[in-house]
């Protein structure tokens, strides 16, 4: 897989939802790569924060702004005149869409319009990646994976929205983008883990909230399944994507899927109980909550085009992004820096993303 790491020095890069946890750790990879980088997001949800712990503040231009604020979207783009932009900021809880609908929908739909608007509009963008979701395609309850060309859908907010944004995006590209330089494409990963995300009501989080604590992790649904993978796999589809929408334009445009081998696609009790296996204590509890809102039983992505088309592949499986997981919690937790330990994981999977190799990464650093 060849990530294209020196056609990165110096090219200006804005993130928008630098701030969240995905949005982090592309926006230090990034910074690592030699981008000029610049970010559009309104202060960390959680504290702690990947954001704040690897000082990412200090690395960056960040505008703290909402995307929902049509003129600070567009006042940030004239000022970076970015070349490539990823677009991450969203409201990404499936829970909160369902206490927050309109905000859910302001925020994930308005706020793409704001960004997609205001790249149209800077003259300088020749990429941009809208970051979606696995849920925007409609639930129809098989267990077939789905392809980029599967009916979108959206039984809650949350996944509505997005299935919302990714119209928004393909009537850009096809209304303003066929005849200029810039290619739009949207992104659809799976359920992303890693070190560094505080988000409530995601496993990982929950997990090591609680076996911090020496007390069992609180499982809801646990026979859904889920297309897990560590945050890396999709940030390293999105940046080859990117790359290639910046020197192709519009030929790149459009739907991609950046999701696990299908083994790697499992029901909740697995991702537990090699959650608690790599923790070394601890245990979890099923809990159902009947008056739980509706989540989708079944999730499974087939990225056959970014294989066929990106020469993209999963690096990780299951069990190496997992320990690689857990391994950030406990070495932060134990005092390492946030940044070199982030950093030290990124090289190590673009060395194995390099060399083709697939198996359980050595121990993180810190690690003991």
């Amino acid at each position: 897989m060849d990530l294209q790491q020196n056609f990165w020095r110096g090219r200006r890069v804005l993130v928008t939802g630098h701030t969240g946890f995905k949005g982090s750790w592309l926006t230090i990879w990034l910074n690592q790569l030699g981008a000029v980088v610049s970010g559009v997001a309104l202060k960390p949800d959680s504290d702690p924060s990947l954001f704040e712990l690897a000082r990412l503040g200090q690395r960056i231009e960040s505008f703290a702004e909402d995307i929902r604020d049509e003129a600070a979207v567009k006042r940030a783009f004239t000022r970076v005149q970015p070349e490539i932009v990823f677009h991450l900021a969203a409201q990404s809880l499936v829970r909160r869409s369902y206490r927050e609908p309109v905000a859910t929908f302001a925020t994930n739909v308005m706020g793409t319009v704001n960004v997609l608007d205001a790249a149209r509009e800077a003259g300088s963008v020749r990429a941009l990646v809208v970051v979606t979701s696995d849920k925007c395609y409609a639930d129809s309850g098989a267990v077939e994976a789905h392809r980029e060309d599967d009916r979108l859908g959206g039984h809650d907010p949350y996944s509505a929205s997005k299935s919302c944004a990714e119209l928004a995006a393909s009537c850009y590209q096809r209304s303003f983008c066929e005849a200029s330089r810039m290619g739009i494409a949207t992104v659809r990963a799976g359920n992303v883990i890693g070190g560094g995300d505080w988000a409530i009501d995601r496993l990982v989080p929950d997990a090591i909230r609680s076996l911090s604590r020496g007390e069992p992790l609180r499982v809801r649904n646990p026979d859904s399944v889920r297309p897990w993978q560590h945050v890396l796999e999709p940030l390293a589809g999105y940046l080859i994507l990117a790359s290639k929408l910046w020197a192709g334009g519009p030929k790149w445009a459009g739907p991609w899927n950046f999701g696990p081998d299908s083994s790697d696609a499992c029901p909740v009790r697995e991702l537990a109980d090699q959650v608690v296996k790599n923790w070394r204590s601890g245990s979890w509890l099923a809990i159902p909550d009947e008056a739980a809102p509706y989540e989708s039983p079944q999730l499974r992505l087939d990225s056959s085009k970014a294989r066929r088309l990106l020469g993209w592949n999963p690096v990780l499986p299951l069990a190496g992004a997992i320990r690689l997981t857990v391994d950030w919690y406990r070495a932060v937790m134990e005092g390492a820096d946030a940044f070199e330990l982030t950093c030290a994981q990124i090289d190590e999977f673009v060395r194995r993303a390099a060399a083709g190799v697939a198996g359980t990464p050595a121990p993180a650093a810190g690690d003991r």
